[in-house]
């Protein structure tokens, strides 16, 4: 969350950007919150192959939270008390809405997340990791459902060197 957040900040200095999508592993917590309007940690905790998206806990949420809700830091503060307390806390619709206007997120499992690997390594000759093939897989998604023409970027910030088991199985090779 940390990449969108900063994609965030961009977008409010000027930079011409649309939706920003954020993309989750099987620990979909953000997912689920961008949905839902409830951000509940109260569930299982997966150890994917994008582990850098293993959170139940999101730290950039709360700065979004607050620059969101034109700093109201009591409100923030409130809902970060419930998440420690109950594991859980919702925001009002009209939060919501506003986190929507330009937010959206989807989630892919590691299986998913292989396989989209393995499509763009095939096509492209690109070997990237696997938090990567997360991203790409959620914008493929979001063209997809969104039926949008607009480009869509995607930051990859990991080597696929560091991740090197996921990554050969998705894109089918085998160490020599």
């Amino acid at each position: 969350f940390g990449n969108i957040l900063a994609g965030y900040f961009a977008r409010i200095l000027g930079l011409p950007v649309g939706k920003l999508v954020c993309a989750a592993n099987a620990n979909n917590v953000l997912t689920d919150f961008i949905r839902t309007g409830t951000y509940d940690k109260r569930r299982p905790f997966y150890q994917t192959t994008s582990p850098s998206m293993d959170i139940l806990v999101s730290s950039n949420l709360e700065r979004l939270l607050f620059l969101l809700s034109e700093g109201d830091d009591q409100a923030v503060a409130d809902w970060m008390n419930s998440l420690n307390r109950d594991g859980v806390y919702s925001v009002p619709a009209s939060l919501l809405s506003k986190l929507r206007e330009t937010f959206t997120s989807y989630s892919l499992t590691d299986a998913e997340a292989a396989e989209v690997l393995g499509k763009i390594y095939k096509k492209t000759g690109y070997l990237c990791d696997p938090h990567t093939a997360v991203a790409m897989g959620a914008a493929l998604e979001y063209k997809e459902k969104e039926g949008t023409e607009n480009p869509v970027v995607v930051l990859s910030t990991a080597s696929p060197f560091k991740f090197s088991r996921p990554v050969l199985a998705g894109a089918s090779l085998e160490l020599k």
